[in-house]
């Protein structure tokens, strides 16, 4: 009986695990389910681009995952039972129940509009492509002269704030950050985010937390008003609900609690992924939500499923950050090294310099997932007793 192992979400970490579980498992003991709801994949860190006009390399699953034994399921995740080992799923066909042996929870997060008033009536999203679509045909019929308000000083919002400048320098753009221009990169790094701000025309509102958002402007804690015919909202992002249905032991935001080697805590035949999971990183600090957080977390899961069921050795190679990578509009960009638990150091790589490095990053974490199954060993190991469930022991092969 071949062991079951269902992927739910397709985002940068689903994708490679499924393709990394593909390499190392042996075809004949393991059925690979890759859950998702659209056809292609989705390049969550270029949705600042698409907003701003530009288009996308489409990336089909069916090409991606041709002849790699992972079966691909086209259907909404409704619900998954975590005691049962169910997961309910909705496509073209209708409701259906899928079962497992393993689970790995990669359904990610969406925007998280942190229920200011008015924020999900009237403001935009880029957290997911339909978002940003929308928001890509609300700027294109904006006139020239127009106010725009990206609210949040994270590293999404000043993406989407240079790259909406640059693309459309005739609107009037202005960011709200609730504390200061580039609080947490070095100084370097911040010379130069307000040196780009400054080219670009950019208007920066600091220490100006938004409490309400409206139609045609937006409202910050010391009453300030700023005009906005259109509100970009960017401050934070909220994990998928389902986790928190179920009864995995989660955190209050409805992260899955897992060990080192992305295993739930309270059910070992679960894994959760990337920004579903809390884990923890250098220092003993949570992960942050991130494609720098992500993509290792499944490495570290697909790995430590395949040496549970063929008696391997178990991974013990600790999540750790290098930099972090913005970029600012197509002609600029700020790389920000780090300490190991993602603190600033002195060193900073600007400039268009910088921009390169940022592109040539965002190319490889989607070559990685166009390609789940290249640059890793080609030897798939025999499941040691292929029904045995993920959360049992297994012992190692004579």
């Amino acid at each position: 009986m071949q062991h079951r192992i269902i992927v739910l979400g397709a985002g940068y970490t689903g994708a490679i695990a499924a393709g990394r579980l593909a390499r190392r498992l042996h075809r004949d003991d393991v059925a690979i389910t890759l859950v998702n709801a659209e056809p292609d994949f989705v390049e969550r860190v270029r949705m600042h681009q698409l907003a701003a006009g530009q288009d996308l390399k489409p990336r089909p699953f069916s090409e991606m995952f041709a002849g790699t034994g992972v079966d691909l399921k086209l259907a909404k995740v409704t619900g998954v039972d975590v005691d049962r080992k169910t997961v309910a799923v909705l496509d073209a066909n209708g409701a259906e129940e899928l079962a497992y042996d393993t689970l790995v929870y990669a359904l990610g997060s969406g925007w998280n509009h942190q229920g200011v008033p008015g924020t999900a009536e009237h403001a935009h999203e880029i957290a997911s492509r339909p978002g940003a679509l929308r928001l890509r045909e609300r700027l294109a019929r904006l006139d020239a002269g127009q106010p725009v308000v990206v609210v949040g000083g994270g590293l999404t919002g000043l993406e989407a704030a240079t790259e909406i400048a640059e693309a459309r320098p005739d609107l009037d753009v202005a960011l709200a950050a609730r504390g200061g221009l580039g609080d947490g990169l070095s100084p370097k790094g911040r010379r130069h985010l307000r040196k780009v701000f400054g080219r670009l025309g950019i208007t920066v509102h600091e220490h100006a937390a938004v409490t309400g958002v409206q139609a045609d402007r937006v409202a910050t804690a010391d009453g300030t008003s700023i005009p906005a015919a259109v509100t970009v909202w960017t401050a934070g992002f909220a994990v998928h609900p389902l986790a928190k249905a179920t009864t995995l032991e989660v955190t209050g935001t409805g992260q899955i609690v897992v060990d080192a080697t992305l295993r739930s805590l309270s059910h070992p035949d679960v894994y959760a992924i990337g920004d579903a999971a809390l884990a923890m990183g250098p220092g003993d600090k949570p992960l942050r939500m991130s494609c720098a957080s992500g993509s290792p977390s499944a490495w570290q899961a697909a790995d430590a499923i395949a040496a549970r069921l063929t008696g391997g050795k178990l991974p013990n190679m600790p999540i750790r950050y290098f930099n972090q990578c913005i970029s600012l509009g197509r002609k600029e960009g700020l790389i920000q090294y780090v300490t190991a638990d993602d603190r600033a150091v002195r060193a900073a790589l600007t400039g268009r310099l910088a921009a390169v490095y940022k592109e040539l990053i965002c190319k490889g974490a989607a070559w990685a997932v166009a390609n789940p199954t290249i640059g890793i060993p080609t030897r798939r190991r025999r499941v040691v007793r292929a029904a045995t469930p993920a959360g049992s022991a297994v012992k190692a092969p004579a």
